[in-house]
Formats: C-alpha cells, structure tokens, sequence
C-alpha cells in the first residue's frame, strides 16, 4: 500500500469550465478516506483524475514516490470499483476473478491460490462457479470487490459502489468493506482506500477522515466526529447531520444572540472564543442540542416525524424554521392542547458563524 497526494490538483475543461479548483489532499498509507459532497461537487472528477480516466489540467498526483500525472491506468497501481460493477457476463465468477492476473501473466496454480484467499475473505466461495446473471447485487459487488483485492494495489478507488443497492443491502455492505479493511490492517496489509460517496451515513460510519468537497473546493478535511462536532463553515455545518444542524440568522448583543423578538445568553466560554463580533452572525445548534424545556425559545410545532425511539419536531421559531430530537417518552408527555413549545439550546454545543465568510468564528482559537 501506498501514500496517495494531491498537490494543488485542477480540472479545466475544453470550454473553459473549471471543474477542480487546484485542491490538496494527503491521504496516508492503510488510511480510508471518503470524498464526500453534493452531486456536481467533483468529487467523481478527482477520483477518475487519481484513476488516470481524466486528464489532469495542473497539479500531480502522487502515489507512493511517483508522480502517475502521466501514467495509464494500469501503471498507476490502482485497482476501482464501480457502481455498476463491470463484471464480464460470460466469465464465472472465479475467471472474473483471476482475469487481471491472467492479462499479467501469473502463473495458473498462482491465481487459483489467489482467488481462494480473496474468496475466504469475502465469503464467496460458494459463489465461484456461478455466471453474474446469477448474483444477487449484494454478491456482484463483492465479486467486484474480490476482483480489486487480488490485484494488492497500493490504492483502492471506490466510486459510489452501494448506490445500486437496497438500502439494508447497502448497510449490509458498509459493514463487510469497513470491516475487510480493518482487518488488512490488524494482519499487517493495510489498504490505502479512497471512497466516493454523496451519502453522509457512508462517509460518516466508513471514512477514518472525510473529505468534504463543494463547487471543486475541499471545505474541510477530519474525522467523522470533528466533522460533526466542530463544522469549520456553514456548508459543512449544513450538509453533515441528519437531522441537518439549525442554522439561525442574527444577530449579537452583548453576550446574547437575538432572533426576531427572542434572545439566546452566549456563555463565558463561548464569547472568549470568537475573535471579532460578526455583523451578520448565524448561529448554529444541532437538533440533538435543542431541548424541550419549561422555559426557552417558545415555538410552534409545524410537524412531527415518530423514528421510532426518537421524535423529530419541526417547529417555527419567529419566521425561523427549526428542527429538534425529542425521546419518544418526551413527546409523550408533551400537553397536546395546542401546538406551541419552549426549546433550550444547550449552551456548550452552540457555534457562531460569519454570514458573510460561512466561517465557523467559535473555532478560531481553539483550531
């Protein structure tokens, strides 16, 4: 396995589009990083620009100590998965296997070797002598999936592989890849993973760091729970959660923030964060951090979402669409005699945004 660089990386098109805006990026070697972002983002792009599918308009990439910028696919040292899964129709699935290795011109007792070790570790032996059409999609990726592991690349490229997948098949397989690439790790064979998604459950149960990428700009690159409990702006701040954090327009007073004909107290901590005091301020709490109280903001509920365990309130808070999480216990014991609330942010878990940067202002000191 390998270290993967991206030094300064562009994408310009023919007509002029700037897909890829000079990003850098520095994946270590055994790490499993997820590209995440809305469709349009690029994050497609730059992982067909590491494949070697797209051509690279400036910057390099780097894969161990070599510059690939100008190598084929097949010298870079990679091996992808896609969405679809390409597997060859005609070929059982043990040829669909040991076909890469065949065109390298490994020995047949080799690639039989191989492909039972690779087999073993995806539980798909039973599957060896079947054709594609005979797969379920859940099998079919994890042929695919086989089909990249026995090549031992020095980089694994993932291209929204469970988009095609039921959504229990798709969490059926988070768990096997993460838990494939674990244990290459803890046997000394780590793999270098870098893993397209727009879906944040992936990146954020699957990624040891997540990259979040908008417009061809990387807005921020950390652990999944960094990305959750510190969001460097407002973009990531509204894109990772579900539900997504609250994000309130203000403005500051003092040591309160005020929302239309209400007002928040700011703690000591809080304020000696923020360097300056936006003009336009937004503040930020997750629906976690806003609590059903006897005394706080007072709302009115526009509509309620039962998750089982847990209760979404969507609330209206002076014009400001709001969402909350309540225990199923909390909502029961809510007097149902008419539609309003008071909801208490919690004091430690609020963050002040610059509306016009998008920058997370209570971060500045503490980063």
């Amino acid at each position: 396995m390998a270290r993967l660089q991206l030094n300064t990386l562009e994408k310009t098109y023919g007509n002029g589009f700037r897909a890829v805006h000079g990003i850098n990026l520095d994946v270590a070697e055994g790490e499993f990083m997820v590209l995440v972002g809305p469709s349009g983002c690029a994050k497609s792009t730059t992982l067909r620009m590491i494949a070697g599918l797209e051509e690279v308009s400036g910057g390099e990439v780097r894969i161990g100590e070599r510059i690939v910028n100008d190598l084929p696919p097949g010298k870079r040292g990679i091996a992808m998965v896609f969405q679809n899964y390409a597997l060859y129709p005609h070929m059982k699935v043990r040829t669909n296997l040991s076909f890469g290795l065949f065109l390298q011109g490994v020995p047949k007792a080799e690639r039989q070797k191989a492909v039972e070790e690779v087999a073993k570790i995806l539980e798909i032996e039973p599957l060896l002598d079947r054709l594609p059409k005979q797969l379920s999609g859940g099998q079919a990726q994890r042929v695919a999936l086989g089909r990249a592991l026995i090549k031992k690349p020095e980089v694994f490229l993932f291209d929204e592989p469970l988009s095609n997948l039921d959504a229990k098949l798709r969490a059926s397989m988070r768990v096997r890849i993460t838990d494939l690439h674990r244990r290459l790790r803890a046997e000394g064979k780590p793999a270098t993973v870098v893993y397209v998604t727009h879906d944040q459950t992936e990146a954020m149960t699957m990624g040891d760091r997540i990259c979040v990428m908008q417009g061809g700009h990387i807005m921020q690159v950390a652990t999944p729970k960094d990305l959750y409990n510190r969001p460097a702006n407002l973009f990531v701040a509204g894109f990772i959660g579900s539900p997504e954090m609250n994000l309130i327009d203000g403005r500051i007073e003092g040591t309160r923030f005020v929302v239309g004909a209400q007002a928040i107290d700011l703690n000591a901590d809080l304020m000696a964060r923020l360097p300056v005091l936006p003009k336009q301020a937004v503040l930020g709490v997750r629906p976690q951090h806003l609590r059903l109280s006897d005394r706080g903001l007072a709302a009115r509920i526009t509509n309620v979402e039962f998750m089982g365990h847990e209760v979404y309130l969507h609330a209206d808070l002076d014009g400001v669409a709001v969402t909350a999480v309540a225990s199923a216990a909390e909502y029961d014991a809510l007097d149902r005699s008419d539609d309003r609330i008071c909801l208490s942010p919690d004091p430690d878990w609020l963050h002040i945004f610059d509306r016009e940067s998008g920058l997370n202002l209570s971060l500045r000191q503490t980063d």
